[in-house]
């Protein structure tokens, strides 16, 4: 169904198995011990949902995605018990507004839509969480007493999760690793992902800021226990490079995710045809679910490079949105966005990006930092403290930067 998008959680779980063992190979090939190995870290989608049998080990449902927009009338009949219809009644406990994009909304739905789920809850069969909990749990054992936990930034995206107190919330219950990579340690400091959709974060210290401009208050890390707990300011969009290959699978327009790049740059602009991307409604700062994607401004000298060029601008433009409601929350004017993800390999996208938000992107050699990310937080977990991640111990990357291009009529002089 089209606003359904699942995945297995076994094939999930394969994937990392695959994973793990030619990470392992290729340390070998290095003549590195794998007795070394002190600690694994992982990088998930955080609101992705799964609910499974713990007796069997076996899921009771599909892996829900962040992107699934099936729970839309749950949504719509909580927000009509709430005091004034307020999507935003929950912030100042979760820091998240009423959304088809958190877990708890997914996890109702499978307990009043999947047969067999509410027997299991109620024989206490049944265990639920976010990736991170799935393959902890199968990685540490499954069935033989495997570990039933998760961390505080995943638990921050349930909307079950008090970011005051760091506890899940009895009365919700009735009812960020990127961020590391990217080496975000000091409140201000910000990046931006390029993945299936964008994901913007800035660092605000030590203390929650409740957005008052369509953003999310989640936490972007804890380094342990005893640690203290960082927060972050974080603007989503849906779309980002899945708009990529709808071109191509879907209108085949392009034969492959590159042709793009070279489609867009043979233009150099759209030449007025714009493109909103909104497969699943409008993700920050809007939260409007009913929202559809339009391509406008066509004419008839239009054609796949004009609407190549278009969707790489629209990736910039609510990138742009994201920038400036957090200018609004954070008090603190951005002076560079710091980039990472698939796309970022796209130099016109960049380019765009830095031409539309004014301000330098800068993009580091290695463009996976969330998984850097994850493996840094690992070694600096407490317990393990294979690293320091004081700023004094880190090394710099190397930086790819892109200058704006293009001046804001407000600074012609």
């Amino acid at each position: 169904q089209l606003p359904w998008v699942e995945e297995d959680p076994k094939e999930i779980l394969q994937t990392v198995f695959d994973c793990m063992e030619k990470a392992c190979e290729k340390l070998k090939q290095q003549k590195i011990n794998l007795g070394l190995l002190k600690a694994i870290g992982i990088s998930n989608q955080r609101e992705t949902t799964i609910i499974w049998d713990k007796t069997t080990g076996e899921p009771l449902y599909n892996a829900i995605l962040w992107l699934d927009v099936r729970t839309q009338s749950t949504v719509e009949q909580l927000i009509k018990k709430i005091p004034g219809k307020n999507k935003n009644y929950l912030q100042e406990k979760t820091g998240l507004p009423l959304s088809t994009y958190f877990s708890a909304v997914k996890l109702r739905w499978i307990l009043d839509n999947v047969p067999g789920v509410k027997v299991a809850v109620k024989e206490g069969r049944a265990l639920f969480g976010t990736v991170d909990t799935w393959l902890i749990w199968c990685l540490t054992g499954g069935q033989n007493n495997g570990v039933h936990c998760t961390d505080v930034t995943n638990a921050s995206r349930t909307m079950l999760f008090n970011i005051n107190t760091l506890e899940w919330d009895p009365e919700l219950c009735d009812q960020n690793s990127a961020l590391v990579g990217q080496m975000c340690f000091s409140p201000g400091q910000s990046k931006n992902t390029y993945g299936t959709g964008c994901f913007l974060l800035c660092n605000t210290g030590k203390k929650p800021i409740i957005s008052k401009h369509g953003l999310l208050t989640t936490v972007a890390y804890q380094m342990g226990k005893k640690e203290p707990v960082f927060y972050a300011l974080e603007g989503s969009v849906a779309i980002g490079g899945l708009l990529i290959r709808w071109l191509r699978d879907n209108l085949r327009i392009i034969s492959t995710a590159s042709e793009i790049e070279k489609f867009a740059a043979s233009v150099g602009s759209s030449y007025g045809c714009y493109f909103v991307p909104a497969f699943s409604g409008l993700y920050a700062p809007y939260w409007d679910a009913s929202a559809r994607g339009i391509i406008c401004g066509i004419t008839q000298f239009t054609n796949r490079n004009h609407i190549a060029f278009a969707a790489l601008e629209a990736v910039c433009f609510q990138s742009r949105e994201l920038l400036d409601a957090m200018n609004e929350d954070s008090g603190i004017k951005m002076s560079t966005l710091k980039v990472d993800g698939g796309m970022t390999n796209s130099n016109v996208l960049m380019q765009l990006q830095a031409d539309i938000l004014s301000i330098p992107v800068v993009k580091p050699s290695l463009i996976e930092t969330s998984s850097l990310g994850a493996a840094m937080a690992a070694g600096a977990a407490e317990g393990i403290g294979v690293w320091n991640l004081h700023p004094d111990n880190l090394a710099v990357f190397r930086w790819q930067q892109f200058e704006p291009q293009i001046q804001p009529i407000g600074q012609i002089q």
